[in-house]
């Protein structure tokens, strides 16, 4: 079974101390790593979690500690709505099988990585600006727009044509398994 493992920023690890897990080896070869940090929009807990192959983004709203027994749920289903959101084709079992099972391990330090969620959390702290409250954010629309940025360590595409371009790979690999 796929593990998906999501690295965590010191801040975050700070607020979910009792689910961090000891990293293992068995990571998704597919996405590869992901790395989370938290931020806050009314006081309620959100987690911005960026891929480190396609610079891809996904928010989570209003994250609750007794919900992270659930991540692994929470964070496909996110995703699976996302990518849709992204015009990114994956049926929802796919893309289970993809992610596998989440693993919220502690920081590895990426400077890579948290400059860009540093990056990114200027912008969302804009759209908090622009937007007031919690209950008016869209946080589809603001990942979308976060996703169709064009990256200069991605050699000027954009982070949702990556995504898409592993996610067709991973559906074309399972589907000549398959029929083998």
């Amino acid at each position: 079974m796929n593990q998906t493992q999501i690295y965590t920023t010191r801040k975050l690890e700070k607020t979910i101390q009792k689910s961090i897990v000891e990293n293992s080896e068995s990571e998704n070869k597919i996405l590869g790593e992901w790395v989370a940090t938290i931020f806050y929009v009314d006081r309620k807990k959100c987690w911005l979690i960026f891929n480190k192959q396609t610079k891809y983004l996904l928010i989570l709203a209003d994250i609750k500690a007794s919900e992270l027994n659930n991540i692994t749920q929470i964070f496909t289903e996110t995703l699976h709505s996302q990518l849709k959101n992204d015009e990114i084709e994956i049926d929802l079992g796919t893309l289970r099988k993809l992610i596998g099972e989440i693993k919220l391990c502690e920081t590895n330090n990426d400077r890579s990585a948290n400059g860009s969620l540093n990056n990114c959390m200027f912008s969302i702290e804009q759209w908090k600006v622009d937007y007031g409250s919690f209950e008016n954010l869209p946080f589809r629309k603001i990942n979308s727009g976060l996703n169709s940025s064009p990256n200069q360590m991605l050699n000027w595409k954009y982070p949702k044509e990556l995504m898409s371009e592993k996610i067709k790979a991973y559906v074309q690999q399972s589907t000549v398994v398959k029929n083998k």
